[in-house]
């Protein structure tokens, strides 16, 4: 289960139960400059981020890559929110559906993007430390109800480069095994709540966005000039 490859210039997962994971890269895209080139991210004139022409054609070539489905999008908010087809929250840190037509969606610059698949339902988490900390992955395992689950763990920070201070330690005091000194692992904690919310089978990519400047955006690495990949999961039977 969880096997990665590299589907062209991006990261595929085959998932049990018929689903799949696709997490981009910032190749293959139309934007400049520091956005180059498929950045997915929220355009917002009053930062000076990219142009929203370049945005919707990235989205339209990330719809493609997943077969044409529609993205589902929310705005996140860094917290435990997750959307559903019966509930299509605006704002929301997590998207869970069984159509076979969506390709549930988040976007990252750093955080984890996690993939989870059921019988008959897909989930995509957004999990920065702040999810993390609120059980953004609980909740979303939850809202995919009963049977066994598995779980792809995408690219995101590293703990080789995930430097934190005390309002972090504190978060994830019940994760001592986390803590490098000052850096913190955060796809270990990841895999613990995956674990401790039932999910028995979880694979992680183990690359680190903060470390490859060519393959991925990084907010931790560039601030705020600097797009955004996405995590996107479907069905496909």
């Amino acid at each position: 289960m969880g096997v990665f490859g590299w589907d062209g210039e991006h990261l595929a997962a085959e998932l049990p139960h018929g689903a799949r994971a696709l997490f981009t890269t910032r190749r293959g895209g139309v934007s400049r400059g520091p956005f180059a080139s498929l950045d997915l991210g929220r355009t917002d004139p009053a930062l000076e981020r990219d142009d929203p022409a370049a945005v919707a054609e990235n989205r339209r070539r990330a719809a493609a890559l997943a077969g044409g489905r529609a993205l589902r999008l929310a705005r996140q908010v860094h917290g435990a929110g997750v959307a559903t087809d019966e509930d299509p929250a605006e704002e929301a840190d997590g998207q869970v559906t069984r159509r076979a037509d969506v390709a549930a969606t988040v976007l990252v610059a750093d955080c984890l993007p996690v993939a989870i698949a059921a019988p008959g339902r897909v989930a995509v988490l957004h999990a920065g430390w702040r999810g993390l900390a609120a059980g953004v992955l609980r909740r979303g395992v939850e809202a995919l109800g009963d049977g066994p689950k598995a779980a792809a763990i995408g690219p995101g920070i590293g703990v080789c480069c995930f430097e934190v201070g005390d309002e972090v330690r504190e978060a994830f005091a019940a994760h001592p095994a986390a803590r490098r000194g000052r850096h913190f692992d955060l796809k270990l904690i990841a895999r613990r709540e995956l674990e401790a919310a039932g999910v028995a089978e979880i694979a992680d990519c183990d690359l680190c966005t903060a470390c490859d400047p060519e393959r991925f955006f990084s907010h931790r690495r560039d601030g705020d000039e600097t797009g955004r990949q996405a995590g996107m999961a479907w069905r496909e039977s």
